[in-house]
């Protein structure tokens, strides 16, 4: 079980939030859309830490679950908490995949391929711009007022 509240937020939280994200940001993570491949900020970062939602702030991966998949997308073999990251059955471009969005917010993250490295043998492939990037040790944001955390171990 999360330590995390997965309520979402409120509309007038939702629209603030949203209010503050430049229009790649807004078209990713609300439109579910899909940034190139090999130019996000966080595809060669090898800092130690959490990656999180870059709309509501949920920590969503840790930087030990981070892989180089080849595929220009930042990798990650699991989740920061299973219940942080919903899948959703996305048969958009003519194919069937499974669209990963934050389980508190709702935003667009990237999807999951049954491809990855043990042990879980997931490929959650995301888009830089649906992340923020906390230092381990560093507070993680809270940008919904509910109580800070350390992006460090639970």
């Amino acid at each position: 079980m999360t330590r995390f509240d997965l309520t979402p937020p409120e509309d007038a939280q939702r629209q603030a939030l949203a209010g503050a994200l430049s229009p790649e940001e807004r078209r990713v993570l609300l439109q579910h859309g899909t940034e190139a491949p090999f130019c996000g900020a966080f595809l060669d970062n090898k800092r130690e830490g959490a990656y999180v939602c870059r709309l509501c702030g949920l920590p969503l991966f840790r930087s030990s679950a981070k892989f180089d998949s080849g595929t220009g997308w930042p990798s990650f073999f699991a989740p920061y908490d299973d219940a942080h990251v919903a899948r959703i059955r996305d048969t958009s471009h003519g194919m069937i995949r499974t669209e990963v969005v934050c389980a508190r917010c709702g935003s667009h993250l990237g999807h999951v391929f049954p491809d990855g490295p043990p042990p879980t043998g997931e490929r959650h492939c995301l888009n830089s711009v649906s992340l923020g990037f906390v230092g381990a040790g560093e507070p993680l944001p809270d940008p919904l007022g509910r109580g800070g955390a350390e992006a460090g171990p639970p």
